[in-house]
């Protein structure tokens, strides 16, 4: 299952010490784009001009490299992305503004620009439409594997793939992803529907709270397959966004389990997605999930310090699984045990809190905190 005139790669050219590290996605024709990107006000080089072609709704190649992110580089950082679009750009017979740049991995590094461009030179004739494992691959960082998706939605091709492990906190959407499809979808309608499945999707994911200085979300539509009802592509690429963004926290940086936050009974969808991004960004509902603590109360506690005076804790339920725990004001009496076998048993641990004031939800994802998050973190550059 392979969309309609998309060709990719991913190789090793020697900026990570080893594994693949340079990507390149191209269509055959010029493409409908949409992207979204990082709120960081430290944003990279890639962002920064990607954040300007982007508005041309027009695109044809995202190339990727991983290990330098290519963010606090100054004005040396922005030529050398340019350096890369114009030869990418002249490697594929195109417009260098119809190429979106970008990097992930250390800040505040040049890239190793003679490596660069001379993996470009000739990369053209390594592109093939079955080299989606490689690229997907080649993306990565700290992730311990390639996340890739493909789906079909009516007689259109829709793929997608990210990466991201560690400094995960989208706020738009280090997280990057990147989406192809073969259905005509004109740009404007595709911003629309990128801006609506990140915000349901990558914009509900959490690992450790640091928004990325590169968070980078970008889809390209060929449109050589014809048209797709929209709506029905709409909810492919939110479910399929979901199972990315899922992906993404299972193999947080040292996670053994990914944790879903289900809060319902909100006044609107804005308090429910505060609520329960606060329980899963909490280091001690992290830790206890990871020690299978059935410590309901640090959960009562991520919810109080959001300082939301519009919550009654004597109408909050809790609960951990289908065991609730804490109701009308009171633990409800289970069994420690019975919640710590849950806790210990499941790779998926969902945590549901319904607020008693309204009809509204949000789920958010994240993972546990581990002694392996802190050891990668503290030998990241070494």
């Amino acid at each position: 299952m392979t969309p309609k005139g998309f060709t990719c790669l991913g190789k090793y050219i020697g900026i990570k010490d080893e594994n693949k590290d340079f990507a390149l996605i191209f269509s055959e024709v010029e493409a409908s784009a949409a992207a979204v990107f990082t709120r960081s006000t430290f944003c990279g080089a890639p962002v920064t001009l990607g954040k300007k072609l982007i508005k041309t709704g027009k695109t044809q190649a995202f190339f990727i490299t991983s290990g330098i992110s290519n963010v606090a580089t100054g004005r040396e950082g922005l030529e050398n992305a340019r350096k890369e679009m114009e030869a990418v750009g002249a490697e594929l017979g195109i417009e260098a503004e119809l190429i979106l740049p970008n990097a992930t991995g250390v800040i505040g590094v040049q890239l190793p620009m003679d490596k660069i461009l001379s993996a470009i030179t000739g990369c053209k004739d390594e592109l093939g439409p079955d080299n989606w494992e490689a690229t997907a691959e080649a993306i990565m960082t700290t992730d311990t594997h390639a996340k890739l998706v493909r789906y079909q939605v009516g007689e259109t091709v829709l793929i997608g793939m990210a990466k991201g492990a560690g400094m995960i906190e989208p706020n738009m959407a280090t997280m990057l992803s990147f989406w192809v499809t073969d259905a005509d979808i004109p740009s404007g309608k595709l911003q629309a529907i990128l801006k609506r499945v990140v915000d349901k999707s990558f914009n509900r994911l959490s690992i450790d709270t640091d928004t990325s200085t590169s968070d980078t979300v970008a889809i390209m539509a060929n449109g050589l397959a014809g048209p797709v009802d929209l709506e029905l592509f709409e909810s492919t690429f939110l479910e399929a966004a979901t199972e990315l963004s899922k992906q993404i926290v299972a193999d947080g940086e040292g996670a053994t389990k990914l944790i879903e936050v289900i809060v319902s009974g909100a006044i609107d969808e804005e308090q429910a997605k505060t609520m329960a991004k606060s329980v899963v960004n909490s280091p001690l509902v992290k830790t206890a999930v990871y020690g299978a603590d059935a410590n309901w109360g640090r959960v009562a506690m991520a919810l109080g310090k959001t300082f939301d005076p519009r919550l009654q804790p004597e109408i909050i339920q809790i609960s951990f699984g289908e065991h609730t725990v804490f109701e009308q004001g009171a633990p409800t009496g289970i069994q420690d045990d019975t919640v710590e076998k849950y806790l210990k048993d499941a790779k998926e641990v969902t945590i549901s809190v319904n607020l008693g004031l309204g009809d509204s939800d949000a789920t958010v994802w994240g993972c546990d905190l581990t002694e392996g998050y802190i050891k990668i973190n503290a030998l990241y550059r070494t």
